[in-house]
């Protein structure tokens, strides 16, 4: 499944069904680019999971609506309701295990 560039106006759409992984990041973020590729592959291999990605830097509100105060800061949302948060980058096994249990 592809990966969703998401913004303000989009973000409740974007997240409302299934299971979402919200990476909220910024281009200049370190971390985030080390996280990107996994997020990638958990795209490319999962169907049942959608990967909802937002800029902060671009999106601001949405980053403050949800608390978010570092970046990588990545959501697991279930139907539009948060259901976990973590900060920072894991390896790929830890965060599917990490999403299967939220």
């Amino acid at each position: 499944m592809p990966i969703v560039y998401s913004s303000e106006a989009s973000f409740d759409q974007d997240t409302a069904e299934g299971t979402i992984i919200v990476d909220f990041y910024a281009d200049w973020c370190g971390p985030c680019k080390m996280i990107a590729p996994v997020l990638e592959e958990i795209a490319n291999e999962h169907e049942d999971i959608t990967i909802v990605k937002l800029n902060v830097d671009e999106n601001m509100a949405v980053a403050q609506k949800h608390g978010v105060r570092a970046i990588p800061t990545l959501l697991v949302m279930k139907n539009g309701e948060e259901a976990d948060r973590k900060a920072g980058f894991m390896p790929k096994q830890q965060f599917l295990d990490w999403v299967k249990a939220a």
